[in-house]
């Protein structure tokens, strides 16, 4: 299988995880999962030159937001995944460790403080939101969670590989 098709299935796979965990989030600690049309109501936004918002939520509705927040958030889940591999190189795919997919995981927190929170109106590391240190908990959480993802895709690739 080639790399480029190894990281894509990764990616993907780490973010269904991520995914998987944002759904356990609501009947365990009663927190809604994410709602990435927001996502893609920043990003059709930023066609218009409009890069920052007070509040996503109170911005004008873009037509196909939803859709194209998923499809952000999973190419961002590939991109990553593309990061843990450019990192650590094809003998990470040959065998996955979980060092390297949780330090990527992890790292990989900064962009939602640094970009995303700030860009829809929630300031840098949700400072602006009304319990930031629990959404700040949430996020490195969630991305440890992705980089978990990150680990358990590359092993379930490998074995599929090996059959």
């Amino acid at each position: 299988m080639s790399n480029l098709l190894s990281i894509v299935l990764i990616g993907i796979g780490a973010t269904a995880v991520m995914d998987l965990w944002s759904i356990a989030r609501k009947p365990l600690l009663a927190i809604p999962p994410p709602n990435y049309g927001l996502v893609g109501r920043w990003l059709a936004h930023m066609g218009h030159g409009q890069f920052r918002h007070e509040a996503i939520a109170a911005s004008p509705r873009i037509p196909g937001e939803r859709i194209l927040g998923w499809v952000a958030h999973y190419l961002i889940g590939v991109a990553f995944a593309a990061l843990l591999v450019g990192m650590w190189g094809e003998s990470w795919l040959r065998s996955p460790t979980i060092a390297p997919a949780l330090i990527v995981g992890i790292a990989t927190v900064v962009a939602p403080f640094l970009l995303m929170q700030p860009g829809m109106g929630a300031g840098i590391a949700a400072c602006k939101t009304p319990r930031p240190s629990s959404a700040r908990v949430q996020s490195l959480i969630t991305h440890t969670v992705f980089g978990l993802g990150l680990y358990v895709s590359g092993w379930a690739l490998k074995i599929f590989n090996s059959l």
